[in-house]
């Protein structure tokens, strides 16, 4: 077993070390012509990116001195959202590098014939019709302007249109047969030569440069604006969930359901308080919270989490541990939380007036020897009455359907947070996001109101869901 993780985890730097690697060369080594400060730049920047990437991981899991989760946490997450985005745009970029040094190659090869055949006709390319009628007859000599030098008389030869050079007199460096053609970049970024508007090695170089600049520019605008939707806090979303045995009393019932709220050494109180009067905002019935509410112990934490006592609801504000309690000290947060008002469900069931509300406790509680109890939670009820359960992770949904529940809220995935995890999410879980039945349970999965690691989300933005319970008998 010992054999199996230590490959793996080789494997795993093997993969990292490979796909920096990549992007170093495509953003730095193939922008420049030869080794220099700007390589040495770019492999310090990544290099010094993973180690704070690396430093803000351990120092949360370690419970480091708060102040250094601080510092490390901002550019080392971030870095992580970036890198990953740094190495999809210049994988896409293999797919325009070939079209663009095409197009410049076509554009050169039109050029140069354009060129070959002014250069038959004598007529420069770029030449007007009339300005080759004014050509000037062999032997006639060019009209002095004003602006040339007065040239002392020279004998005139009759019949010698052309006075032959002395065979020992220097050519000079300026006339046409010294000339050569250069096809190297020039000082403006063109090529000198007139064959070519960018000679080979130029137009590979003008391809890698102009690649690498639009993947930079992609990857940092997507972090950038992933970061600031999650800043800004979480959105309303609103779904009707009808329910077979819910009385017609209960028709219209509103319950606020926020996930992973995360707050840590990135999302403070300020985020809190968003999450706070946003749910206000919605005026529900009964706030369910499931799970994964912070990243980091009370004694660090418990004045961000302070906001949460202002949470409003006609049946209050109900509490269900996730996996990140388990990591943060998750018998502290129960009672922490329920000091602040909210009502934890430990493998406990709460009998409502038109409906029964349970919580189980998260399958990360199990190391701890505080895993979902489901037959303590659910195993006495009044079946004849719908039962809405709180569970944090989606996975959870087949022992709901065993015990008979009518309706599952969970979170945990965070839709992806992050584009392509979606598709990781969804190979680990039953739901990603939303609303799907198994059998007569239905699931509904939160992508949660706050974001873990990089406080960026793409392709997955957060929200807080008021689920409307609709009664069939209505």
């Amino acid at each position: 077993m010992v054999v199996v993780f230590v490959l793996a985890a080789l494997l795993v730097v093997g993969v990292l070390v490979t796909a920096n690697w990549y992007v170093w060369r495509r953003l730095f080594r193939d922008t420049t012509r030869a080794p220099g400060p700007v390589r040495r730049i770019g492999a310090a920047v990544i290099a010094g990116g993973w180690v704070l990437t690396v430093g803000a991981l351990v120092a949360e899991r370690a419970g480091a001195p708060f102040w250094l989760q601080r510092v490390l946490a901002w550019p080392g997450f971030l870095w992580l959202a970036l890198s990953l985005y740094l190495l999809l745009a210049v994988v896409a970029g293999e797919v325009v590098r070939p079209l663009l040094r095409r197009y410049l190659e076509r554009r050169a090869a039109a050029r140069q014939a354009r060129a070959t055949t002014g250069a038959e006709t004598g007529v420069e390319p770029s030449a007007s019709p009339a300005a080759a009628d004014e050509r000037i007859p062999a032997g006639t000599a060019p009209p002095q302007t004003s602006d040339a030098p007065d040239a002392p008389d020279a004998p005139q030869t009759s019949g010698t249109p052309d006075t032959p050079k002395a065979p020992d007199a220097p050519e000079s460096p300026d006339t046409p047969s010294s000339r050569t053609t250069d096809t190297t970049e020039g000082a403006d970024g063109s090529d000198a030569g007139a064959a070519s508007p960018l000679a080979r090695p130029s137009r590979r170089l003008f391809v890698s440069r102009v690649v690498a600049g639009a993947a930079a520019a992609a990857a940092v605008g997507t972090v950038g604006h992933g970061t600031y939707g999650v800043l800004s806090g979480p959105k309303v979303k609103r779904v009707t969930v009808p329910l077979a045995r819910l009385p017609r009393a209960a028709h219209g019932f509103r319950i606020a359901v926020v996930s992973d709220i995360h707050l840590g050494p990135v999302l403070g109180r300020g985020f809190a308080q968003r999450v706070v009067d946003t749910i206000n905002s919605t005026q529900p019935d009964l706030v369910a919270v499931v799970g994964d509410l912070v990243d980091g112990s009370v004694k660090d934490l418990g004045p961000a989490a302070a906001p949460l006592s202002q949470l409003k609801a006609r049946h209050g504000a109900y509490f269900v541990t996730g996996n990140h309690e388990y990591f943060s000290g998750a018998e502290q947060w129960v009672a922490e939380v329920r000091r602040l008002g909210l009502l934890p469900l430990e493998n406990a069931r709460t009998e409502l007036p038109h409906f029964d509300l349970a919580g189980v406790n998260d399958v990360a509680g199990e190391d701890e020897g505080q895993g979902p109890d489901y037959a303590r939670a659910l195993g006495d009820r009044d079946r004849s009455r719908a039962c809405v359960l709180l569970a944090h992770q989606p996975v959870q949904i087949h022992d709901a359907v065993d015990h008979g529940v009518d309706l599952q809220l969970s979170g945990h995935t965070h839709g992806g947070q992050l584009w392509p995890g979606n598709l990781i999410a969804g190979a680990a879980n039953p739901t990603v996001a939303g609303l799907e039945r198994y059998g007569d349970t239905q699931l509904y999965v939160s992508r949660g109101a706050g974001a873990w690691g990089p406080p960026t989300r793409v392709g997955a933005p957060s929200d807080i869901t008021v689920i409307e319970l609709a009664s069939r008998k209505a």
